[in-house]
């Protein structure tokens, strides 16, 4: 996965950058989503227009109404999904947003929970695929923060190194070794 780090006057913004593929993913929701949505339309539109009576539409509008929305909302979820982390060097703290669509979720985090960065393997047995995970990790009990994945080891490797010299926090290869029980 790509990953950029900016600055700006205000601070340091960390952010995932999907791939133009990842996006492809949505277009079949959006359309079955426009489908179903055209008909919601047709039937509104009848129904103004007095050439069919709104008694005898209500089941299936609403059905398209549900339709359209159970598959349109997920394409675009997915064609507009962003995830980003703003550190702000003067007050020394962060804030991971997911947001997409005209909808943010925010987390505010204290920056000095995080006592390092790890690299850890996530693998998967029945594929033999293996995605290396950096995190924002700080003593027992805090719950860690995932940056973003890599493919090879050594761009995780790299992308530590760089987002450890920003933060002023080591990265640790925890990669072959076995989790923690927390």
């Amino acid at each position: 996965m790509a990953v950029a780090i900016t600055h700006d006057h205000q601070g340091l913004r960390v952010e995932w950058l999907k791939e133009w593929w990842f996006r492809l993913a949505s277009l079949p929701f959006l359309a079955g989503g426009a489908y179903f949505a055209y008909y919601v339309g047709l039937m509104l539109a009848g129904d103004l227009v007095g050439s069919r009576y709104w008694s005898e539409d209500w089941v299936p509008l609403l059905a398209f109404t549900c339709f359209a929305l159970v598959v349109g909302v997920p394409g675009l979820i997915l064609a507009t999904l962003r995830y980003f982390i703003d550190v702000d060097p003067l007050s020394r703290r962060l804030v991971v947003t997911k947001k997409f669509g005209p909808l943010e979720f925010h987390s505010r985090r204290e920056l000095s929970e995080f006592k390092f960065i790890s690299i850890t393997d996530d693998s998967d047995a029945d594929t033999g695929f293996t995605m290396y995970d950096v995190n924002l990790c700080g003593g027992r009990g805090t719950k860690p923060i995932q940056v973003s994945s890599f493919a090879k080891r050594e761009e995780a490797n790299a992308f530590a190194a760089t987002l450890g010299a920003e933060l002023k926090l080591r990265p640790k290869d925890y990669v072959g070794t076995e989790p923690d029980a927390d």
